[in-house]
């Protein structure tokens, strides 16, 4: 089980609004502090796993269930 600091509910919300809520979060945490995402819009997969690449934070896990994607990030 994967201890997370910061969780955000971005269920309903329209690319690009759950990728700049999660930048917006990890901007005010610390190195090593863990974000989990709830998301509904499809193209967020594709958006997480491009932002992690590039911006070095972490994606510890990307799941969906049922709709919800679930992403886990670990703050670099």
């Amino acid at each position: 089980m994967i201890e997370v600091d910061v969780e955000l509910d971005l269920k309903g919300m329209s690319c690009p609004m759950p990728l700049l809520k999660a930048k917006q979060a990890l901007s005010k945490m610390n190195q090593g502090e863990v974000l989990r995402v709830q998301a509904t819009d499809p193209g967020s997969v594709r958006d997480f796993a491009c932002f992690a690449r590039i911006s070095g934070h972490k994606l510890l896990a990307s799941d969906d269930t049922a709709g919800v994607f679930v992403f886990t990030l670990e703050h670099k």
